[in-house]
């Protein structure tokens, strides 16, 4: 069957090159298929990369290779003195893209701004709830529905958004997927037609590619859009082979069957580097990879079970087989290069003795549970089924019984969701706006549980600081605040701090161009390819 599928995507992937001989033509072997093609209801990079930055943009887009804010279509802003108002005056002139599945009547207005923050707002919009079993994560999950006051059309080019009250990350926030800006024609026209889910599949926006097609697990192809706001694209035709085996991935590259792969097996990267015709990036990742307990669930309830099983782990022996030499050991549930990290929390002994007692001591004895791994390579976590291997050997080694379970990646996001979920899942994080509410609040504020604070933690202590840190622009307010709430978190230990690991980028030394994004992110726009 394995190989069946592989010949199938090598035949369809055949297909879409032969259709563009004449055309400049780069092939991305990605790690995984995407959730969908509408952004804004997902978390995964591999629906970023295939949906927000190849089709979409927002108001404001981050610079190439940094954390820094410039305009996207949005030319300027201007912030009211108590910081409760931002109002943002739109560029003229940006087309939304032609397909043979939509024709744009009109070019981006205030309108669309509007109904691209309302759909994931208000449950009285027809879009609210659009396929069954959507949700928006990150808007819900950032406090945006208590956050907005209201979302005001000023003229057709001018937008204000009024807040409830100041948020320091608010305008960091509209740079993220979630916030790109979707056609509200487009999307009127597929209510009129019946056919709203044609929104998460056929996407279309005012991106530097358009969406052709998409055969599902294979291949994704774009074209470059010809009307693209900031110029059109070098590249003519855009092709996500989509190869899931890290280490086929790296066969292909190295064949010349595509032109960049991102996530290589830590023990791959030695031998691409040797390779003459390719050229390795490499950057320290903004970055966490951990182990998140369901604290809802009985006995992760218990601070001291938590507490035990961190002690049974050992991480250096994660890091020598999983990241060989490729990762530090985590402490905080932020990198150590993001500013407010907290040097001074102490990590988790590894003392299998020391676990072992304290999980008699809190009543816990022939524990079983089950350890989720992810079936993808991630950025800050190469190999999840090996390391569950070893997550389940060292719970062993003090009486717990694990069963390593795995299924599809949309499958295992969708249900790692879960508040009754059974077992500790395996997952991690790449920054998405150089913020650390990006981290602490997103993944670990009560307003995510149920969505991405996969720990389904809800702590007092911690929301009351992570909340005060949104309300000061005061930066060394907030590393104050964000310092006492990794400490919090190290006391409660919702998680199991795995690792930050070192990401690679093998490419093709004909591309140029191509930066790699400390936020995660792998973009297309301003590369190029030599014949």
């Amino acid at each position: 069957m394995k190989l069946m599928k592989t010949l199938m995507t090598a035949t369809a992937l055949t297909a879409v090159m032969a259709g563009s001989a004449y055309a400049k033509t780069l092939v991305y072997c990605s790690e995984a298929s995407p959730e969908g093609f509408d952004p804004a209801p997902y978390t995964a990079g591999t629906t970023f990369d295939a949906a927000s930055r190849t089709v979409y943009s927002r108001l404001v887009e981050f610079e190439h290779g940094k954390t820094s804010l410039i305009p996207g279509v949005a030319e300027s802003w201007e912030v009211s003195e108590d910081a409760l108002a931002y109002t943002f005056k739109l560029r003229p002139g940006v087309k939304f893209q032609t397909t043979d599945f939509f024709t744009p009547t009109r070019e981006l207005n205030a309108d669309d701004v509007v109904f691209s923050f309302e759909r994931q707002w208000k449950s009285d919009n027809p879009w609210y709830a659009y396929q069954e079993g959507i949700s928006w994560e990150y808007f819900n999950g950032m406090s945006f529905p208590d956050l907005l006051k209201e979302i005001v059309k000023i003229d057709d080019m001018t937008v204000k958004f009024v807040l409830n009250r100041p948020d320091a990350a608010f305008l960091a926030d509209l740079g993220m997927d979630f916030a790109s800006i979707v056609s509200k024609e487009y999307a009127d026209s597929l209510e009129a037609a019946g056919n709203m889910a044609q929104m998460n599949q056929k996407p279309l926006g005012t991106g530097p590619y358009q969406f052709v097609d998409y055969q599902q697990d294979a291949v994704i192809r774009f074209a470059a859009h010809p009307d693209y706001w900031g110029g059109k694209q070098k590249i003519d035709d855009l092709v996500f082979a989509i190869t899931t085996d890290a280490a086929v991935r790296a066969q292909k590259l190295k064949a010349g069957e595509c032109h960049i792969m991102p996530y290589p097996n830590p023990a791959d990267v030695a031998d691409l580097q040797a390779d003459t015709n390719l050229t390795v990036g490499e950057k320290e990742g903004l970055n966490i990879g951990y182990l998140a307990y369901n604290t809802q669930m009985a006995p992760f309830d218990k601070v001291e079970v938590r507490k035990a099983l961190n002690m049974a782990i050992n991480k250096q022996a994660i890091l020598d087989a999983v990241y060989q030499g490729a990762g530090a050991a985590a402490t905080n549930p932020i990198p150590p290069t993001m500013w407010s990290y907290n040097a001074a929390v102490q990590d988790d002994p590894y003392d299998p003795e020391a676990a072992k007692q304290m999980l008699a001591d809190a009543g816990v004895a022939n524990l079983s549970m089950k350890v989720w791994a992810m079936p993808v390579s991630r950025p800050y976590n190469p190999n999840a089924q090996r390391m569950a291997e070893l997550l389940q050997a060292d719970f062993a080694a003090v009486g717990v019984t694990a069963e390593i379970v795995t299924m599809e990646w949309a499958e295992y996001l969708g249900q790692s969701k879960a508040v009754d979920r059974d077992g500790a899942v395996l997952l991690g994080w790449t920054g998405d706006n150089g913020d650390p509410d990006n981290f602490l609040g997103v993944l670990l504020g009560c307003d995510g549980v149920g969505g991405n604070n996969r720990a389904q933690w809800c702590n007092e202590d911690f929301e009351k600081l992570i909340q005060a840190a949104r309300l000061t622009a005061d930066p060394a307010e907030r590393t104050k605040l964000y310092e006492e709430a990794q400490v919090v978190f190290k006391e409660q230990a919702p998680w199991a701090t795995i690792a930050h690991s070192k990401v690679f980028m093998p490419m093709s030394k004909k591309v140029s161009g191509f930066v790699m994004d400390p936020l995660g992110y792998h973009r297309f726009d301003d590369v190029d390819i030599a014949e």
